[in-house]
């Protein structure tokens, strides 16, 4: 029996016993893991998924982390520079022994699921999960706010030269819609410097 995986965006045709050299995975020598995205089943009858077999799964054992072959990357500029630059790279590989292949079952198995290195770990993502539902309901309580703010006054800062510390100095002095404003008297009014074309603005608005 065979089976066709997918990992670190290869196709893999494997069957029990094989080595397999595949991208870096989250796990250490001796543990076992699990590839769930089979994408055929081969022996006495054929599976093709549509795109992945239900239920199906290959399972493996770490054998080590190895290095693959040596890459050279040579640049030269032949005119003005004359620059040269070399850079190697050995890519990090996990080396895997097949040990069994799953037609069902797979969901039932207890063996942890194959992650890429550099993938985001399930774990990751629960923890994760919390402060996402919070940052949602976030502006679901701001928006319930905002009728409750929009009944308690108006938004004095839609007159020119009222900015937000104005409008809190006007609000601490109780003054929270156009029509206080309005009727406020320049000369008199000595809780905060209201200007003359503000109380103007103040009457359209109001």
């Amino acid at each position: 029996m065979f089976a066709v995986l997918k990992t670190g965006g290869k196709q893999y045709r494997v069957k029990s016993g094989d080595l397999l050299r595949v991208e870096k995975l989250a796990a250490d020598a001796g543990e076992k893991v699990q590839f769930n995205e089979v994408l055929m089943l081969g022996g006495d009858d054929l599976v093709v998924g549509a795109p992945l077999v239900d239920d199906a799964a290959v399972q493996a054992e770490v054998v080590d982390i190895v290095k693959g072959d040596k890459v050279i990357n040579y640049v030269k500029r032949r005119r003005k520079h004359s620059s040269q630059r070399t850079r190697g790279h050995r890519q990090q590989l996990t080396l895997l022994r097949v040990t069994e292949i799953l037609a069902k079952g797979a969901g039932k198995s207890g063996v942890k699921a194959a992650i890429g290195a550099g993938s985001v770990s399930g774990a990751a993502v629960a923890a994760a999960a919390p402060k996402a539902e919070k940052k949602a309901a976030a502006p679901k309580a701001e928006a319930k706010a905002a009728p409750a703010a929009d009944a308690a006054g108006d938004d004095l800062t839609a007159i020119t030269g009222v900015g937000p510390a104005a409008a809190k100095k006007l609000a601490d002095a109780g003054i929270t819609t156009f029509a206080q404003l309005a009727a406020v008297d320049v000369d008199t009014f000595d809780a905060v410097k209201v200007k003359p074309e503000w109380v103007e603005q103040a009457k359209t608005l109001a």
